[in-house]
């Protein structure tokens, strides 16, 4: 796949919401937006990225694990200049989809990491594990949330938030260590 054409085609968080986001789609990740916090330690940790990190986000706005996901993305974009995220709407990207699919099939939020010169460093999303777990101890209820917090909602999306941010953190010390890019960067 060239992935630089692919990610060149994608879209920046607020575009993708006007594009492919209805006015009542657009208001739930809105509202999922102004509730996310990052810690100070988290923010100095995004702030302290040395590598580019080109990041693939295939979600929809229809979707309530992407209202309750995807918001953090544009938060750790916000607050590190090494990271560019493009995101890609699942129904109109069939093929990117169908390659990002976990478990057989397009769900979303998928991400793909790459490096600066668009190489493949991971794959992650759908939900995280905090997120598995809670559905797990449910064992019902509809097969995608709705988006809308209820008790207790604050405390699970700090852990999402934690456990993206691992992942992007996990990638970062990939590129930082790769002999290729320390020779390319002369460090």
């Amino acid at each position: 796949m060239d992935y630089q054409a692919i990610f060149e085609r994608g879209l920046h968080y607020h575009d993708f919401l006007v594009k492919h986001g209805t006015p009542e789609h657009r208001q739930r990740w809105e509202s999922m937006h102004k509730l996310i916090q990052l810690t100070q330690t988290q923010k100095d940790l995004l702030a302290g990225f040395q590598r580019e990190m080109k990041v693939i986000c295939v979600a929809g706005t229809w979707c309530g694990d992407c209202v309750n996901q995807c918001p953090i993305l544009d938060h750790f974009a916000q607050a590190s200049p090494k990271l560019d995220i493009r995101f890609f709407d699942r129904d109109t990207h069939v093929e990117l989809a169908r390659g990002l699919s976990i478990c057989g099939a397009p769900r979303v939020p998928s991400v793909l990491f790459l490096s600066e010169d668009f190489f493949p460093c991971g794959h992650y999303g759908d939900r995280t594990l905090s997120r598995y777990r809670q559905l797990a101890g449910q064992l019902s209820g509809a097969a995608c949330s709705t988006g809308i917090a209820g008790s207790g909602e604050a405390e699970r999306q700090a852990l999402v938030v934690q456990e993206w941010l691992d992942e992007f953190e996990r990638i970062q010390l990939m590129l930082r260590l790769s002999g290729r890019l320390r020779k390319l960067h002369g460090d």
